[in-house]
């Protein structure tokens, strides 16, 4: 874990948490590399996750192999914004949990 990432981070753990929006996300992998905390991770869209998704979003997803990232340990983040500022394709935003609202 980084230390200047450390000390950029705004809010205690759970605070905020990152939204992934499906249909900009192109699984670069970015926010994998720069979070310190592990929030994300990189998996293949299930067929669930794809029926959810617009047929544009689910053929640019098809385009870049159907992985995309994930937020399994959204309750660990911090709020610095490294994967935000990260994202090539403004696929992640950060706001309030429904937990903590």
């Amino acid at each position: 874990m980084a230390t200047s990432a450390v000390s950029d981070c705004k809010h205690d753990p759970g605070v905020f948490v990152p939204v992934i929006d499906r249909s900009r996300c192109e699984g670069k992998e970015d926010c994998v590399q720069v979070c310190p905390y592990s929030v994300f991770e990189m998996r293949q869209l299930s067929d669930r996750d794809k029926r959810a998704m617009p047929l544009g979003a689910r053929l640019k997803a098809w385009v870049h192999g159907n992985r995309q990232a994930f937020a399994v340990g959204a309750q660990n983040c911090h709020a610095c914004g490294l994967c935000v500022s990260a994202c090539p394709e403004r696929a992640i935003k950060l706001s309030r949990p429904s937990w903590n609202v």
